[in-house]
């Protein structure tokens, strides 16, 4: 499990990043912006962040391995 605050950083400067480069390089950024949004969506039905299995895995920010 991570704490909340380092998905919510990430997830924030994903969505930031993405449409930035959506503005600078191409408009098919954004849907890199609408699966961040869409990941968000459902991890706060499901209880499943793939972003934070794979923090935990490679021990990232005092993120533990889901059981």
């Amino acid at each position: 499990m991570c704490n909340d605050m380092v998905i919510r950083r990430f997830a924030g400067s994903f969505i930031l990043l993405s449409v930035l480069l959506g503005v600078l390089v191409s408009p098919w950024w954004y849907a890199f912006t609408a699966f961040v949004g869409l990941n968000l969506l459902q991890s706060s039905f499901t209880d499943f962040c793939p972003l934070e299995r794979i923090l935990g895995r490679l021990g990232m920010f005092g993120c533990r391995p889901a059981r």
